[in-house]
C-alpha cells in the first residue's frame, strides 16, 4: 500500500545545508499548522512553537548551543528560520507533545519541499539563565522545557537516500 504521507514519511531526511533565502509565509504558516494539529497526551496541547526569523536572535540561539555542545561551529546549519519547541514543564508528557509536535513540522516541511533538521540541546538552552531570559523577552511565562530546534529552509543539497532499515527494527509476539 502507498500513499503521498507514507512517501513523504519514507523520503524525508534531515537538511544540512540551506540557501540563504528565507521561506515563504505561506510555507510557514502551512509548516505551523501541522505542528499545531500534532497528537498530545489528553489533548492538552502543552507544547509551544516560537518563530525564529530575525538574524539576531538566530545568531543568539547558534551561540548558545553551540556553548552547549562545547564547540564554535554553526550547529543551525545556516538555516533561515529556527522553530523552538516548548513543552510546559508541569505536564507529565511534556517531552513526548513536543516530540509530537517537532515530528509534525518536519514532515509538513517535507512535504512542501523545504529542508528541515531537529536540532537537540534546546533543553540545555532553556535551563539556562539567559535562555530563561529569552523566554521572558517574548512574553512566555511559567516553566518550560526546551524539546527542540526545528530548522527550515530552502535545501542547498539534495539530500541522502535513506538507509536500508534494520532487519530487526519490527519485533513481532
Amino acid at each position: 500500500m502507498t500513499n503521498e504521507t507514507l512517501e513523504t514519511i519514507k523520503s524525508r531526511r534531515s537538511c544540512r545545508a540551506y540557501k540563504p533565502e528565507q521561506i515563504t509565509d505561506e510555507e510557514l504558516n502551512a509548516v505551523l499548522e501541522a505542528g499545531t494539529y500534532a497528537a498530545s497526551a489528553m489533548g492538552r496541547q502543552s507544547a509551544k512553537i516560537v518563530v525564529v526569523q530575525d538574524a539576531a536572535t538566530r545568531a543568539q540561539l547558534t551561540r548558545m548551543n553551540a556553548a552547549v555542545m562545547g564547540k564554535d561551529t554553526d550547529p543551525m546549519y545556516g538555516a533561515p528560520t529556527i522553530l523552538v519547541v516548548l513543552a510546559d514543564a508541569g505536564s507529565k508528557n511534556a517531552v513526548q507533545d513536543g516530540s509530537l509536535v517537532m515530528g509534525n513540522l518536519m514532515l509538513a516541511a517535507a512535504s512542501l519541499g523545504l529542508g528541515s533538521c531537529w536540532i537537540n540541546r534546546a533543553k540545555e538552552e532553556f535551563e539556562s539563565d539567559e535562555g530563561k531570559a529569552l523566554l521572558r523577552q517574548w512574553g512566555i511565562e511559567g516553566d518550560w522545557v526546551g524539546v527542540g530546534h526545528c530548522i527550515l529552509g530552502y535545501p542547498a543539497a539534495d539530500p541522502k537516500p535513506a538507509a536500508p532499515r534494520k532487519p530487526d527494527y519490527i519485533v513481532k509476539v
